[in-house]
């Protein structure tokens, strides 16, 4: 899979979907000559490298007037010697310069991949899976060496980049950018994807074509944001979901990230993914070491569908980790939008019995059980149990709630506090705060500096508390806001640069302790929803909040954009009640629930308040669920019709014997005298003859696929008198299953 041509200089990684081509150049910097479509290997590539001579160039060498670094592509470019892009690198020197000379030492060729020390990364579990190639560069004045990581999965179009940085000088360096990915690629003829929004409007697709000039998406929150998802799609205008190429990037990280494209002049296109160097510094002593984030590069031929199929698969089983990785995931029923604070146990205990009644499996005790919480300004810090609510504590209620036949889950927000909690009280110091400047809020609460070890341990020791104490099988770990005022009290002035990143590498290192303490314990991830859904959080908790927003119809956006990149069993989707406590909207209960079967579903509510017609509807759903779930958690899932592009939606999951397909099938707005409408399916075995459950009819795959499921309604013509009019938020779940013989 990797092959070093030693007369060429040429490495050469590969599978059966792709090729990855460089060089060792002339001055000893590393060139980039090939990426994409799986090539034939051979010695000998360098005609790929095309040099000329151009007006307005500087050149290396007086001698060669076509040798520039500014028209030549890189693996790992530094600005200021030719190159007047933007750098990979950026590394301030005792004297003030920033002028780096990264040249080839040597390299090394291993089997498996490395982890990366403090940092979540995708990993193998044996070594013929993968192999890597490491790079070592060393600049020879500083003596910093660059360890350029490079490893290439045996299947699937995958490629995982980081960059090791090692000070070998004999004066400490500050690093002022450290870059985890670069690519140039000879032309800009792509259409740049990304997953934005906002709170409640999360992984909103956003197409722009690429044009000279610099294009980044980032987070300078402190997380990686609702804003902007890490994740970027280059795809070639005709690529579809279907057809066509595409490159997918995703960090894995939960901090401060950029990442860019720029064009330049004569339209190459130079990629960038990492931490952002705005609020990034780093100082580097003497035999210190610094390690970069990892990304991943997945590239297809085959189109949008096909690359997140190849995400999903890696992230799902080598990125996501425990006992829980393979696991489908239990149908929960949160408690937060049906009582906020206002509970008692016996009220908890209600909602709970209800649940199980109704085929739940575990029961989720959200926030307000700690402290003096009876509102956002308080409590947050003291997790110890509120007598006055709790009168048995979390011990107590955790084995009420198994007595009735339910798991327990219980909520908490460690990285936060209030000032009206007795944490703070006893140390005011802990919180991220700038000397002599006002902390800024969010809801009431404050950022506790995780980057500061005995903060970390303080949180540890009562969250292990309780953990060991009481019967909890889920924690809902949640980050409601992002950090200002950013510093930390501990760090010396040049090292105040390193708080974000070592704020999130505290957030890494608890998560790390509690989840090899308790390993079967499912934790799911949560920033006020969407907010820090990333795979950096996808490695130690396999499932997240997706978005605060459970409203099916915002759910179809989030949840299409979302797929781009992350698995189904890593979002999570619940029913709540109408109107929505997002958009006040009303919506059918089988549409909330078609919706949020493709994820890892529950309910967010009070299932006491529904009439005797729902529960009825809620207990069927719910059988449904467990029925279907190992498809629809871990199927191989397609998307069909965009909510982006029309007013209905389709997606499906297929299980991974072909036999099982569940669609769902959307419609935003009722239409009059509509047109007939049908659409084609995926993945399906076209051999196999599936039924519709719903019409009792048998296609084969092939039909389904190219001729096309029925989806036509009454609102095509006119409706009859006798039938049940459609309605807005329409929507239908299609089972198509092989009957045995």
């Amino acid at each position: 899979m990797i092959t070093y041509h030693e007369k060429s200089k040429t490495f050469h990684l590969y599978n059966d979907t792709v090729s990855y081509i460089m060089t060792i150049l002339s001055n000893g910097h590393m060139g980039q000559l090939y990426f994409g479509k799986k090539i034939r290997d051979k010695e000998d590539f360098s005609y790929l490298l095309e040099t000329c001579e151009r007006p307005m160039t500087s050149y290396l060498y007086e001698t060669d007037r076509r040798f520039s670094l500014e028209h030549i592509r890189q693996e790992y470019p530094v600005f200021g010697s030719t190159d007047y892009r933007q750098p990979a690198v950026d590394i301030r020197q005792e004297n003030g310069s920033r002028i780096l000379d990264f040249q080839y030492q040597s390299h090394t060729i291993t089997e498996g991949k490395p982890a990366l020390e403090g940092l979540p990364a995708t990993y193998t579990e044996s070594g013929d899976e993968a192999q890597t190639l490491t790079l070592i560069l060393k600049d020879p004045v500083t003596g910093v060496c660059a360890e350029l990581l490079y490893t290439i999965f045996r299947q699937g179009g995958i490629l995982t980049r980081s960059v090791r940085l090692c000070n070998q000088g004999n004066v400490p360096v500050q690093l002022e950018r450290a870059m985890s990915l670069s690519l140039d690629l000879p032309d800009r003829d792509y259409q740049w994807l990304q997953l934005s929004g906002c709170w409640a409007r999360e992984c909103h697709i956003r197409k722009r074509n690429l044009e000279p000039g610099i294009v980044s998406i980032g987070s300078m929150r402190g997380n990686s944001s609702h804003e902007h998802n890490p994740f970027l799609v280059l795809k070639r205008e005709n690529t579809d979901e279907y057809q066509g190429e595409a490159i997918g990037f995703s960090l894995i990280y939960s901090g401060n990230f950029r990442i860019q494209a720029e064009v330049d002049a004569h339209e190459t296109l130079r990629v960038l993914a990492g931490i952002d160097p705005e609020t990034f510094s780093w100082k580097l002593d003497c035999g210190e070491s610094f390690q970069t984030p990892e990304a991943v590069m997945v590239y297809t031929d085959q189109g949008l569908n096909h690359m997140s199929q190849t995400f999903h698969k890696l992230y799902q089983k080598r990125l996501a980790r425990g006992c829980w990785r393979d696991r489908v995931r239990p149908i929960l029923n949160n408690n937060w939008e049906a009582t906020y604070f206002d509970f008692t146990e016996e009220r908890l205990v209600e909602i709970a019995a209800k649940a199980k009644e109704c085929g739940v499996e575990l029961f989720v005790l959200d926030d307000g059980w700690f402290g003096a919480r009876s509102s956002d300004r308080a409590g947050l810090g003291d997790w110890i149990a509120n007598p006055a609510r709790l009168p048995r504590g979390i011990k107590g209620l955790s084995e009420r709630i198994e007595a009735l036949g339910l798991k327990f889950g219980l909520w908490f927000e460690p990285e936060m506090v209030n000032k009206d909690s007795d944490f703070y009280r006893a140390h005011p110091d802990w919180i991220i705060s700038t000397p002599k400047r006002s902390a800024s809020h969010g809801r009431y609460q404050y950022v506790l500096d995780f980057s500061r070890k005995e903060v970390v341990d303080a949180i540890h020791q009562q969250m292990s508390k309780i953990l060991r104490e009481s019967k909890i099988s889920y924690i809902k770990w949640d980050m409601n806001r992002s950090i200002t005022e950013c510093y930390s009290r501990v760090l010396p002035p040049d090292r105040q640069g390193e708080v974000y990143h070592r704020y999130i590498l505290g957030v890494y290192d608890l998560y790390e302790r509690l989840i090899r303490e308790f390993p079967e314990v499912l934790f799911e991830s949560c920033s006020s929803g969407g907010g820090r859904f990333d795979p950096g959080m996808l490695y130690y908790a396999p499932q997240g909040w997706a978005s605060d927003n459970s409203d099916a119809v915002e759910r179809l956006k989030i949840q299409y954009g979302t797929s781009m990149c992350y698995p189904i069993s890593s979002i999570g989707a619940h029913v709540s009640v109408t109107p929505n406590h997002q958009v006040f909207r009303n919506t059918p209960l089988h549409t909330r629930a078609n919706v949020a079967y493709f994820g890892t579903f529950g309910y967010e509510l009070d299932l006491n308040k529904l009439t005797e017609e729902e529960l009825v509807k809620v207990k069927e759903q719910i059988a449904f669920m467990k029925q279907y779930r190992e498809t629809l958690q871990f199927g191989t899932f397609y998307r069909l019709k965009s909510p982006f592009e029309g007013n209905e939606t389709v997606w499906m999951a297929v299980s991974q014997d072909q036999k099982t397909a569940v669609v769902g099938w959307y419609r935003t707005l009722n239409c009059v005298n509509a047109s007939y409408t049908r659409v084609r399916l995926d993945g399906l075995n076209p051999e196999y003859c599936y039924r519709n459950k719903n019409t009792g009819l048998c296609h084969y795959g092939d039909e389904l696929m190219h001729a096309g499921l029925i989806t036509s309604d009454d609102t095509a013509g006119q409706v009859p008198s006798d039938a049940l009019p459609p309605s807005d938020f329409e929507s239908r779940i299609y089972v198509l299953e092989v009957e045995e013989s």
